[in-house]
């Protein structure tokens, strides 16, 4: 028996008649056609199919389509949602050469948007932390720190140049 769901995706409102038995990666994938979520292990062990729910992140692999009733849910495609220019955070990882063949990268991307969102001055040790759920099998770690680093100061709200009165 189909379940109707009404998902709030990267600022869109999708409303779906899913099996209770899909996973979130799966409704995304398939029916959103939203495919930069990838499915890497299909256990929660690499982190490729991270995106974020109510500011959380989590395994959309792992996740049952039916418990995201209208929650709001970002995927890679929501973070630079215009299409015509990359995020801070994307350009970073290109400038840092933090990208190889690319599979890990929407989820190490949204894994450092949802680090940067609540700590926008991590440390090193925090970044490495945050991307803990995240595997990579091409790069290594070095330049994706990297490029957090330097996407956070990208990302640090501008002074107004001014006199004081």
């Amino acid at each position: 028996m189909k379940h109707e769901i009404t998902l709030k995706v990267n600022n869109d409102t999708y409303s779906l008649a899913i099996d209770p038995w899909r996973t979130l990666n799966d409704v995304l994938r398939e029916d959103l056609n939203l495919t930069g979520t990838k499915l890497g292990c299909g256990s929660g062990d690499c982190g490729a199919c991270t995106v974020i729910v109510d500011g959380r992140s989590i395994s959309s692999c792992l996740t049952l389509a039916v418990e995201m009733d209208q929650k709001k849910i970002m995927t890679i495609e929501g973070l630079a949602p215009s299409g015509e220019e990359l995020h801070p955070i994307q350009e970073s990882f290109v400038e840092k050469g933090a990208i190889q063949c690319g599979f890990c990268t929407p989820g190490m991307e949204l894994s450092a948007y949802n680090l940067l969102s609540q700590n926008p001055h991590p440390s090193e040790k925090e970044i490495r932390e945050s991307l803990s759920g995240n595997l990579c099998r091409c790069t290594g770690y070095n330049k994706i720190v990297e490029a957090i680093a330097e996407s956070a100061d990208k990302m640090k709200p501008k002074k107004k140049k001014g006199r004081k009165k």
